[in-house]
């Protein structure tokens, strides 16, 4: 292999080398550094307290296309001011069928901003100073959700047919009526969306995890 690799080193192919074994090794080491760093807070934080397979999948792959994309161009000198445009356009996706909410938005942030600090990383910031902001924004993570945020807060919506509830008079009445029915100890609820013409309400109820009847 490390042959084959030598052999190609200083070919090129459509005027583009081949083979750059200085670029090629950077690439693999920051690559699995940053893959690293987004596994432990997408896979080893987030994961575990929400069990919801779809934002790790999305974490993991926008982390990894932004960082490629900012580590490749940054080799044709785009540098910056791309990396801060592909940062904004990424950090305010919001999907047409199901908003972001907000603490899986704050995670999307946090792995993009992430992406981007490790892509762009050159000479003049130190390898410690680069572990030491990766471990910092892991170790802030970690503590808010396990150590300060004892209580992880979980939601579901539901389709309520009570409508004569949804009134603020009877929000105490309405509350107890979504305890008694759903068996969950509801901390609070938000009322989504009404629809009159079937007398139904869309109803967000949220509620500590490990409160769970």
């Amino acid at each position: 292999m490390m042959l084959l690799l030598s052999l190609l080193e200083g070919l090129e192919f459509l005027g583009a080398p081949v083979f750059d074994s200085q670029d090629f090794w950077r690439l693999l080491l920051k690559t699995f550094f940053n893959l690293t760093v987004v596994a432990i807070i997408a896979r080893g934080i987030y994961y575990p307290l929400t069990k919801n397979k779809d934002y790790l999948f999305t974490y993991l792959l926008i982390s990894l296309t932004v960082f490629v994309l900012c580590v490749l161009l940054d080799d044709v000198k785009l540098q910056l001011g791309f990396a801060l445009g592909l940062f904004a356009i990424f950090g305010i996706i919001r999907y047409r069928t199901d908003p972001i909410p907000i603490k899986e938005m704050t995670y999307l942030f946090l792995v993009i901003g992430i992406s981007v600090v490790n892509a762009l990383a050159n000479k003049k910031i130190s390898h410690a100073e680069l572990v030491f902001a990766n471990a910092m924004i892991v170790f802030v993570t970690y503590g808010m959700e396990r150590l300060w945020l004892l209580k992880h807060e979980s939601r579901k919506n539901i389709i309520y047919e009570k409508i004569e509830l949804i009134i603020p008079e009877k929000h105490d009445e309405l509350l107890q009526d979504l305890k008694t029915r759903t068996g969950i100890d509801i901390i609070r609820f938000e009322v989504k969306r009404i629809d009159f013409l079937r007398d139904v309400a869309n109803i967000c109820i949220y509620y500590y995890e490990e409160n769970r009847s």
